[in-house]
């Protein structure tokens, strides 16, 4: 089943149902206005959504109308939770391994996790907004998992029953401000702005074999400025699976039904900057960082810029027939008026 939410005058956007193909779609405030409102009462709403998904693939829903991912806001406009992990541990060593820093331990059996904000995402068609090119605006393309309420305490494999869709999204960074915020000890938050989910939330079972062992198994799917920057395949190096995630996240406090868990930025093992690139035949990148993080060590410092006002990325995924599965995020970097 795929679930998106137009942009209306509410906060909260339209709950609406979209066909497989991302053709047509219809709204269906008869079983629940809002994505958040069908999540509180899901046992209820899935299995009538479902049925109106089935009807509306088959053609026999009347009023249906073509959708168009640029009406969309990000399918949970605000959530109760949204907590990022970084689930790619090669991301992590590259970042390391460019300062001559090691890796500890304990993140190989300890995820790593921060609470990102969720007051307020932006649509998947919308500019990426930013003060500075010296803010230094990276793009992050990850996989995202909506859980149903999760227990405290809950096991990771119990965890994975209780997801409920899927997402993409582009957690934005600004690299420049990133060291001074952690030099503080204290986290993220000016060097993490609002991020943009996909155009669609899809249930795992759209996934079909790609969804497995609580991992995506299909390439992301990144492009700069028109050209590919990134291919690789988020089931690959993924070093703890949604449920550990999940399961991590809800080690001390309950989940609230429609919390978001991120799995960092997608990272798979590479030969060195030579070889990782699609152009010399490697998957590429989720982020700028990353290319810059090869860079470093192979050369001493980076050469590739951060983006720039102007600048387009696009972020996909695709089915094993090459169907679009959640829409396209598709954002160009914006200077803010009047900064």
């Amino acid at each position: 089943m795929k679930l998106a939410t137009l942009k209306t005058t509410g906060r909260d956007g339209q709950l609406i149902v979209v066909t497989r193909d991302l053709s047509r779609y219809i709204a269906v405030p008869q079983i629940a206005a809002t994505l958040q409102a069908a999540l509180d009462d899901w046992s209820d709403c899935e299995p009538r959504l479902r049925a109106v998904y089935d009807q509306l693939n088959a053609g026999h829903v009347a009023g249906a109308q073509p959708f168009d991912a640029a009406a969309c806001h990000s399918p949970l406009p605000r959530a109760y939770q949204w907590a990022d992990g970084s689930a790619y541990l090669n991301h992590v060593e590259l970042v390391r391994r460019a300062r001559n820093s090691q890796v500890p331990a304990s993140f190989f059996t300890d995820p790593l996790m921060y609470q990102g904000g969720s007051d307020s995402f932006i649509g998947p068609r919308d500019p990426i907004i930013a003060d500075s090119e010296d803010w230094g605006i990276d793009m992050e393309a990850e996989v995202t998992v909506v859980t149903d309420d999760v227990p405290m305490g809950t096991s990771p494999e119990d965890a994975i029953a209780r997801i409920r869709l899927l997402m993409l999204v582009n957690d934005v960074s600004l690299r420049g401000l990133i060291p001074g915020e952690l030099a503080k000890g204290f986290g993220f938050f000016q060097s993490k702005p609002a991020s943009a989910f996909s155009p669609v939330a899809v249930t795992p079972d759209e996934l079909g074999n790609a969804w497995a062992g609580g991992k995506v198994h299909l390439p992301m799917r990144v492009d700069l400025n028109g050209e590919p920057f990134g291919r690789p395949d988020a089931g690959q190096d993924m070093t703890f699976h949604f449920g550990q995630l999940i399961a991590h996240a809800a080690h001390t406090r309950d989940l609230e039904a429609g919390s978001i868990i991120g799995s960092g930025t997608i990272s798979n093992k590479q030969g060195g900057l030579n070889g990782s690139s699609i152009r010399n035949g490697g998957v590429g990148y989720c982020c700028i960082a990353e290319v810059r993080m090869y860079e470093t060590i192979e050369t001493g410092k980076p050469s590739t810029p951060f983006m720039h006002f102007g600048d387009r990325v696009r972020i996909h995924m695709e089915d094993a027939q090459g169907q679009d599965i959640f829409g396209t995020i598709d954002q160009v970097v914006t200077q803010r008026t009047g900064a």
